[in-house]
């Protein structure tokens, strides 16, 4: 993905953008009448009742400026739970829910179409034949927001849940995992190891934060025409500073500004192209639901169960044409398995040491994914297992729990 789409994505995300499109389209539907105009007989205003059209705008106006106030305190106030009962990093994909915007944007769309539809009308731009076309375009719009209205009541039962931002979470870390399972190396050839040698150049980065996006068309164009050979250090995911460097020049030299420029830095992690981070936020989650203020078991098991699904995804077999390198100038390496596990198991294991329930199913979890790829998952399976094992025996109390939870870590031993 190139830079600027990558910016065009996130500009995507802000519900005042499609807000705005939508608050356009109803603009033009309204001017739209006065260009039809001539293009309906006379009489035919009379015999479909477009007489009525000024009431029914006056009721479209009145109506969405309500229903667009309700739903924008109801998304806020779902919001608000979310960051409270689930994690702040969750709230912002809820904030990047397409069918919030769309919904939102068909409400304020529609109240500009009245609103504009209603000045024009007391202006008498619009003769019988445009009030003709303004009634036939008000019955559609009547139509679109109907549908708008079923479906954001759809939405709202589930909007700001528990179970529903979990979901939302595991859907966007399977986007990110899916990708990585593409190219693990992000189309740079893949290298075992990215020790630096000290011949090397190291570029550094120029702002502080992490990086979200890493332009790799733009970067293999800017070190291939100065016929280097670059290791990339800082894939997305990864917090940098003005002394954390970005690439290792390896062979030729290259033009550190625009190396950089093929690097987004933002002040936040991003769940696109970091698979660990949609790991590392459902692990927020679980940990969130076992404190003491909430003190709920079963999310934690529950997000214990997606996170298993989402790990097992990185046994499967790449495809060797998929894994060919796309761009030669460019060397790194894969991240290493053992920070799938960590991301995922380790918070919910020190959050959830005393209880004996969550620390069977961390070992049941870890048994699962030695059982489906043994050579893959197995030593970093072991390592997660034998921390988790001294939590449990250092924090529970019951002899009995105890020995529950060294029995489901006894296949692991």
């Amino acid at each position: 993905m190139r830079k600027w789409q990558w910016k065009l994505r996130r500009l995507f995300e802000r519900l005042w953008v499609r807000a705005v499109l939508y608050s356009i389209l109803g603009l033009i539907t309204a001017f739209a009448a006065v260009v039809l105009d001539p293009l309906i007989p006379d009489g035919f205003e009379d015999a479909v009742g477009a007489g009525a059209i000024d009431t029914i705008l006056n009721i479209l106006a009145t109506s969405m400026l309500t229903i667009t106030t309700f739903s924008l305190t109801t998304m806020v106030t779902a919001f608000t739970a979310s960051t409270q009962d689930v994690t702040p990093r969750a709230t912002r994909l809820l904030m990047a829910d397409t069918t919030t915007h769309s919904v939102l944007a068909t409400f304020i769309g529609t109240f500009l179409y009245s609103l504009v539809g209603i000045i024009v009308l007391s202006m008498e731009a619009y003769g019988s034949g445009g009030r003709v076309v303004l009634f036939a375009v008000t019955i559609l719009v009547i139509i679109i927001v109907i549908a708008a209205l079923l479906r954001w009541i759809d939405h709202l039962t589930r909007l700001g849940r528990v179970n529903e931002t979990t979901r939302t979470v595991e859907l966007a870390a399977q986007d990110a995992l899916q990708a990585y399972h593409r190219a693990p190396t992000m189309g740079a050839v893949e290298i075992a190891d990215d020790a630096v040698p000290q011949s090397a150049t190291r570029i550094l980065a120029d702002d502080i934060g992490y990086v979200g996006h890493v332009d790799m068309q733009q970067l293999e164009t800017v070190v291939a025409e100065a016929g280097a050979i670059v290791t990339i250090l800082a894939r997305p995911g990864t917090f940098v500073h003005t002394a954390e460097p970005l690439v290792a020049v390896i062979s030729g030299s290259v033009d550190a500004d625009e190396v950089r420029a093929a690097f987004t830095i933002g002040r936040e992690r991003t769940f696109e192209e970091d698979p660990l981070f949609g790991l590392a936020v459902l692990s927020e989650i679980a940990s969130r639901a076992l404190s003491p203020g909430i003190n709920d078991q079963g999310t934690a098991l529950d997000v214990l169960g997606r996170g298993v699904r989402l790990i097992a995804m990185c046994s499967d077999k790449i495809d060797e044409a998929a894994d060919a390198p796309e761009f030669p100038h460019l060397r790194m390496t894969r991240l290493p398995i053992v920070e799938f596990l960590d991301h995922l198991f380790t918070p919910v294991a020190r959050d959830g040491a005393e209880k004996f329930e969550v620390q069977v199913k961390i070992q049941k979890s870890l048994a699962a994914l030695i059982a489906m790829d043994e050579p893959l998952f197995g030593a970093a399976a072991r390592h997660v297992s034998r921390v988790s094992l001294d939590r449990a025996e250092a924090t529970l109390t019951s002899a009995d729990d105890i020995a529950r939870v060294r029995k489901a870590a006894a296949p692991l031993s």
